[in-house]
């Protein structure tokens, strides 16, 4: 005989955003925010248990805590497009497009049993009997008691800092025609979303909702439990010999099991004079016994030890049970998913029990509001320190929004968007934007830092990187960028006296002119005098005046060595300057190998790559004139005056300015002052500095990394350290890296592209550098493949064209 739900369903109404049962109890609903999966520390998981201890004390006697996790198969859906991607940006797009993941949500259910209610038991609850709403149910005074419990409840945890707690209010309990409610999604087995799915229940051979087979495997008899239980366990894939990574205590039968299931935590408050009552009356018959069995006298043991901690220590005594609810549509494949459930529970040294009979009652009673109707002949006795040990305490990382930070991916590899940067700061858990990034040789750091670039980019930042060994070359030549190098047939080349249109001879570019000047013509040694100082600035007034009026001259140093040469000399001889105040014939001399026919002829008399200023991407390679006594330098002045100039002519822009390896040549040619200044006021001009090594004695022995770079640094990503495990101890002090972050960083695995990113000290995470294969070719610095890549480019036209002929050539080979 068919039955209705709706004369079954246990649920009398919502008032109030409280759910009303049919026996008389009301629940109180939240919806939780977890800390992220791999980011806690011991001490963490210890206060955080604590935490959920002392919330549970202020429930009043006849509440029941029911937590419930929903783990659900779901795909990745990339944000909704805003038709102004980059190529890369559409390749990883495509890439993550509907990879599998398990999402999670957590609900928390605070529920005040009604007052001289009979407790429930599997052989008798409201699946079987409906009921009608005491009197006190419907007493306002009886609601805003209990609201007041889940009230102070909230805030215990709230205060932790670790949980948020959102009131689920009767719109979301409730399904609409937009949306699922709760409710509806638990009966029906509906993931969160708009579609509606109604299926049918059948109990008659164990729990059948529409297709899927539902099995239940619970946790309620204290024979069954783990011999020992606490906030956390060590996770031996991410521990080392000198680091044990924890993960909270029941994390193999959360985000552990790979499919869909429910986590039913309950937690009973009875009267606890009654409870000490009643299991002293327990004790006495069981010393009464004792002499006929020795299971008695066991039961007499276990009994007196649970009263002696109870009134020595005053525990909360209370009732707990969990439930496990897993489902699929195959039963051949819901076979291994039984046998993962019973691994899970073995990882716990616990016993799995299959329910059957039962297994209705359990289902009935995780119906958001009915754990009141919990059968408490399924429950084992134990303390509230106990019981917490059991509560989920975990979720997946949490994604940043849309167009902010950098799109990494989670240790399960489901992307997610991370701001290292803005939101960190804004939220007080950083005070500046400077980076420092460590790994060794073929770690992966320049494949993270050319995706940082790239994402930043796309954004609208400008980056100017400064580099030795090639790396961003791809990345540069892709997005359009100036890449500055220096090859014998086609050495490196700037114009630092180019102005764009609309720009003037502003007192920061005379400056900028007159220091370059100086470092042309003075020795380090030198002094310059204030008459020479004068001259020089009187110079460049008189060149860009010459300019203005004659618009055939094009800016560069050829036409002011001759504007010098012709018409500044007379200027001179006109004053009567004499050689002592400004020496113009030796400063013609010295400066002679820049001009027209010189050496150096090249270097600042470029006629291509103009717009420096304005271009977003600058990339200065510096390989092959890091030690030249003369270019380089010049070259390092031209930096810094970019920099600046950018730093302080776009405003509101973001500025990232990369020294990959180049840090080392530049503070040997007496440019460590730049490298301090960048890092201690970029920030205030929304730049980001941002230092690249590979040596971890650089970072311990380097002044200038210490008291310029990690200092000023609250963004720091490390690549796998495992390998200086054993000299770590010097690292972790130069970084003032805490004994947590040392744990994480530790689990690192370069072989799954993973990287440590600590911010502040406050956020700590790892995340997998996974790239579509578009990325892949585009970031990428071995030899071979980059010789490759450039080599395609050049074939098929550009570099976007010739990466895609190489991803499907590898895709084609795959198959």
């Amino acid at each position: 005989m068919e039955k209705w739900l709706k004369d079954l369903f246990p649920v009398l109404d919502i008032e109030h955003d409280c759910i009303v049962s049919k026996a008389g109890d009301i629940t109180v609903a939240f919806e939780l925010e977890l800390p992220e999966i791999f980011t806690l520390s011991d001490d963490d998981y210890e206060s955080l248990h604590q935490f959920w201890v002392k919330a549970i004390k202020v429930l009043p006697k006849h509440s029941v805590l029911h937590k419930q996790d929903w783990y659900l198969e779901s795909t990745y859906k990339v944000p909704e497009s805003t038709g102004n991607e980059s190529f890369l940006a559409k390749a990883a797009n495509k890439h993550f497009e509907g990879r599998p993941y398990l999402s999670h949500s957590s609900y928390l259910f605070l529920t005040k049993c009604a007052e001289g209610r009979k407790p429930s038991s599997s052989m008798f609850s409201n699946l079987l009997r409906p009921h009608v709403a005491p009197e006190q149910t419907l007493k306002p005074a009886f609601r805003e008691a209990f609201e007041g419990a889940c009230g102070q409840f909230r805030q215990i945890m709230t205060d932790s800092g670790y949980v948020k707690m959102k009131r689920l209010t009767a719109d979301e309990l409730y399904s609409s025609e937009h949306q699922v409610g709760l409710l509806e999604r638990y009966f029906f087995l509906n993931g969160a979303g708009k579609q509606k799915i109604v299926r049918d229940m059948d109990f008659k051979d164990g729990i059948k909702i529409g297709q899927n087979h539902c099995h239940f495997f619970s946790l309620g008899n204290a024979e069954d439990l783990p011999a020992l239980c606490g906030s956390r366990i060590t996770y031996d894939k991410y521990s080392t010999d000198h680091t044990k990574f924890p993960l909270g205590f029941v994390a193999s039968l959360g985000l552990m099991l790979p499919f869909n299931h429910i986590y039913n935590q309950y937690i009973i408050v009875e009267d606890a004079h009654q409870t000490i009552k009643r299991l002293e009356s327990k004790r006495l018959r069981l010393q009464s016994l004792s002499a006929y069995s020795r299971e008695n006298t066991i039961s007499r043991d276990a009994t007196n030890a649970f009263l002696n901690e109870a009134l020595s220590q005053q525990r909360l005594p209370v009732k707990a049970h969990f439930n496990i609810m897993v489902w699929s549509d195959d039963k051949e494949e819901l076979k291994d998913r039984k046998n993962g459930v019973a691994s899970a529970l073995a990882q716990l040294d616990a016993t799995s029990k299959e329910e059957s009979w039962g297994a209705p009652q359990l289902f009935w009673a995780g119906i958001p509001g009915n754990g009141g109707d919990f059968p408490m002949n399924d429950c084992f006795d134990t303390f509230a320190a106990q019981a917490s040990c059991f509560l989920a305490q975990e979720t997946n990382y949490r994604s940043d929004p849309a167009g902010t930070g950098i799109r990494f991916c989670d240790r399960f590899g489901v992307p997610v968007t991370f701001d290292p940067y803005d939101r960190p700061r804004a939220a007080g858990l950083s005070s500046n934007l400077g980076t420092i990034v460590c790994g060794t040789s073929g770690g992966g750091k320049s494949m993270t830092v050319n995706h940082i670039l790239r994402c930043l980019y796309d954004q609208g930042a400008h980056c100017v990187t400064i580099d030795i060994g090639g790396s961003y070359r791809g990345l540069c030549e892709l997005v359009g960028g100036y890449y500055y190098t220096y090859e014998e047939s086609n050495p490196i080349k700037f114009n630092p006296f180019y102005l764009s249109p609309g720009d003037v001879l502003d007192t920061e570019k005379k400056e900028s002119l007159k220091s370059l000047l100086v470092a042309l013509w003075k020795q380090d040694d030198e002094h310059l005098f204030r008459s020479e100082y004068v001259a020089l600035s009187n110079a460049l007034q008189g060149y860009y005046r010459k300019l203005e009026a004659d618009k055939s001259l094009f800016p560069c140093f050829n036409t002011f060595y001759d504007y010098l040469q012709a018409d500044y000399k007379r200027v001179l001889e006109s004053q009567r300057v004499k050689d002592k105040d400004f020496d113009v014939d030796n400063f013609l001399y010295v400066l002679r190998s820049y001009y027209d026919g010189g050496e150096f002829d090249y270097l600042l008399n470029a006629h291509e790559n103009l717009e420096i200023l304005h271009q977003r991407f600058v990339v200065i390679e510096l390989d092959n004139i890091k030690d030249h006594p003369v270019i380089f330098s010049v070259v390092a002045l031209i930096c810094v005056e970019l920099v600046i100039s950018k730093m302080r002519k776009l405003p509101g822009v973001r500025k990232i300015l990369t020294i990959d390896e180049a840090w080392k040549a530049i503070t040997k040619s007496g440019m460590a002052q730049f490298i301090q200044y960048a890092f201690k006021t970029m920030r205030k001009f929304n730049g980001i500095p941002n230092v690249v090594t590979q040596e971890l004695d650089d970072l311990i022995s380097s002044q200038i990394i210490k008291d310029a770079i990690i200092n000023n640094s609250d963004v720091k990503i490390q690549m796998d350290m495992r390998k200086f495990v054993n000299k770590f101890d010097k690292l972790q002090s130069a970084l003032g890296m805490s004994d947590k972050g040392k744990t994480i960083l530790l689990s690192v695995n370069k072989d799954n592209r993973e990287i440590f990113i600590d911010v502040g000290g406050q956020i700590m995470k790892v995340f997998k550098n996974e790239l579509c294969p578009a990325e892949y070719f585009a970031y990428t610095t071995e030899g071979k493949e980059r010789v490759k890549v450039l080599e395609y480019a050049r074939r098929f036209g550009s570099m976007e064209k010739g990466i895609e002929k190489l991803v499907e050539e590898v895709t084609a080979n795959r198959n």
